[in-house]
């Protein structure tokens, strides 16, 4: 039940405040400079592009853990390749101050050399601090639902931020698997089309999720185990199946495990019995169908994301009309649908256009 009536969502930059929580200790070495940054209304991409000019090297030998979103300030972490182990010779504020509008800003703040790229998923959560204005609901009403997703969490939904401006990503994906499925040659993209492929098929597979979880959510059973479920163990990639007895529910009330619902693709669906129903009554719906096929020519590979969502470390304040929410989440998960879950009208604003004061 969403508590809060309307209220207006970044309205500023700062209103979203999102940083990177990293948990690595360098080792001084390597040729690898790790770069950690405050970057306002830009996204990873830009970013990642820019540092690699600064640097001289290619964009694959940047490395980011995970995207964020632009339009916030946001504090991120970044390696670069130098096989030479020196570190560009032009001051890198410098360099950005002439890249940027503005209303856009960007930073150094820190920088270490270690052995490794940073890669994909290796930070471990987000720590954000969002500010919404102009609230209008039951105060009370609130603050017990804010307790209550302390107590339960939230549906694990994916942001609508995976499906691209409009929802464009998805039907972009369903041209792009069209297109496979015309040609009878097997899927093998050029190395300039890998990401671009990549954030289509994930949009595909999120669509799905997203069907299936809404149809846990409409009977209750989204934090709740059913027969033949797939369970992963909390702040990890592991899962196992299990009889459902008194362990099992127990563990699901403090936190433990959490059911799941497959992220098509090929390979073994390890759900059975009423779980696996739920999943195919989505993956085998017929308007899904080009999505399936899509997936399966791909060859994406068949895997699990939890139903729920734990908030962690969840506080917040009231300042007249606006209240200042401030919570831990692992990686991959979306602050959005915190938000989505506890308010009915989400107004947002086009981004400022004044410039940045810092």
């Amino acid at each position: 039940m969403q508590t809060i009536i309307s209220a207006t969502f970044k309205n500023t930059p700062t209103d979203f405040i999102v940083t990177e929580q990293l948990c690595l200790d360098f080792d001084g070495c390597g040729e690898h400079l790790w770069l950690y940054v405050e970057k306002i209304n830009l996204n990873t991409h830009f970013v990642a592009r820019l540092l690699a000019d600064w640097a001289g090297i290619p964009i694959h030998d940047v490395g980011y853990s995970g995207m964020k979103d632009r339009h916030a300030q946001t504090f991120q972490w970044f390696s670069l390749r130098l096989p030479n182990k020196q570190p560009p010779q032009k001051p890198f504020n410098d360099i950005a101050l002439k890249a940027l509008k503005p209303t856009e800003y960007l930073a150094l703040l820190q920088q270490h050399w270690h052995g490794k790229k940073l890669n994909r998923g290796t930070h471990a959560a987000n720590h954000f601090t969002i500010t919404l204005t102009k609230v209008v609901g039951d105060k009370d009403a609130i603050e017990q639902q804010l307790t209550d997703i302390i107590n339960h969490g939230v549906p694990n939904y994916v942001g609508e931020q995976r499906f691209g401006q409009d929802g464009n990503n998805l039907s972009q994906a369903r041209a792009f698997f069209q297109k496979l499925l015309d040609n009878p040659k097997p899927y093998k993209p050029f190395k300039k089309d890998f990401e671009r492929h990549g954030i289509l098929i994930s949009s595909a597979r999120s669509h799905l999720f997203n069907e299936i979880l809404t149809l846990r959510v409409a009977d209750g059973t989204w934090n709740q185990a059913i027969d033949g479920d797939v369970f992963n163990l909390d702040g990890t990639g592991s899962i196992f199946t299990s009889k459902i007895d008194d362990a099992i529910i127990e563990r699901l009330k403090r936190h433990d495990i959490h059911p799941t619902i497959a992220l098509f693709g090929i390979g073994e669906n390890k759900a059975s019995q009423s779980a696996l129903a739920v999943e195919n009554a989505i993956f085998q719906d017929e308007k899904n169908s080009v999505l399936i096929k899509g997936l399966e020519k791909v060859k994406a590979k068949m895997l699990r994301r939890p139903t729920r969502l734990i908030v962690r470390n969840l506080s917040w304040k009231w300042k007249d009309d606006a209240l200042t929410l401030s919570f831990v989440l692992p990686k991959g998960s979306f602050a959005t649908v915190v938000l989505d879950a506890m308010v009915a009208h989400l107004h947002q604003p086009k981004p400022q256009h004044s410039p940045l004061r810092k």
